[in-house]
């Protein structure tokens, strides 16, 4: 699958909620029910000012000249073994310059944040949805638990499908003894988006699949699964530092 079409498919959730991005999400719907991938939505995708510098920072942290390459997509989606060639002492400037965290975070949780970096966080967004308690989207707000657990790419097991309605097996972001984990598996329904591109469409019991903000984004392997919940949890290990 493209890079772009698949970048598409995780950033039209907050999309069309207008949470982050251009004023598009008609446009982005369009492209993902075509399949079609054209400069056009290469320029909307560069407008999402918190994605695309992550994009462009793990791509050339591993020398990549398409910052929508779709292994750089997907690493910063679903995480893979481009976030190991990223130097910590780079992620730190790109917060900096990139991500102007500094000054959307006082100088104390700043501080945290950075010492983070030093023990090995990387640029997932799961990090960043899980450390940066700040939306940095269009909302200027602190996340609550259930905006984390939406905000997050979390993944499930399809367990049946009717017409437009999937339900989907999935464990929840969940808060307890002061603790953020993902908690017991349970059931979700999830209504799938006319303009779903093919292969939503022809979802079946048993995939696996992501989903961002109530959006399905795609159907998965077992090692993406597996890949996804090791940043997962990575980025609950550092959450749980300073909850």
């Amino acid at each position: 699958m493209d890079g772009l079409l698949r970048c598409s498919y995780y950033a039209f959730g907050p999309n069309r909620l207008h949470y982050c991005g251009p004023d598009a999400n008609q446009e982005i719907a369009a492209y993902m029910k075509e399949g079609i991938m054209d400069p056009g939505l290469e320029s909307l995708l560069k407008a999402f000012r918190t994605m695309y510098p992550y994009l462009l920072h793990i791509a050339r942290a591993n020398k990549i000249d398409n910052p929508f390459d779709e292994k750089v997509v997907e690493a910063y989606w679903i995480g893979n073994e481009l976030l190991d060639a990223v130097d910590k002492k780079e992620f730190y400037r790109h917060l900096i310059d990139d991500q102007k965290i500094n000054k959307k975070l006082n100088l104390k949780s700043f501080g945290i944040l950075k010492n983070k970096m030093r023990q090995g966080a990387v640029p997932h967004h799961s990090f960043h949805v899980l450390n940066i308690w700040r939306r940095t989207g269009h909302l200027d707000q602190e996340h609550t638990l259930e905006s984390m657990d939406q905000c997050r790419i979390s993944w499930g097991k399809i367990v049946s499908v009717d017409g437009p309605f999937v339900v989907v097996k999935y464990q929840p972001l969940v808060l307890s003894g002061g603790k953020l984990s993902l908690g017991e598996i349970t059931s979700k329904k999830i209504t799938r988006n006319l303009n779903a591109s093919l292969e939503i469409d022809e979802l079946k019991v048993d995939d696996e699949i992501t989903l961002h903000w109530g959006v399905i984004c795609e159907k998965i392997n077992g090692k993406q699964v597996a890949e996804l919940k090791k940043y997962t949890n990575l980025s609950l290990y550092f959450a749980n530092q300073t909850i």
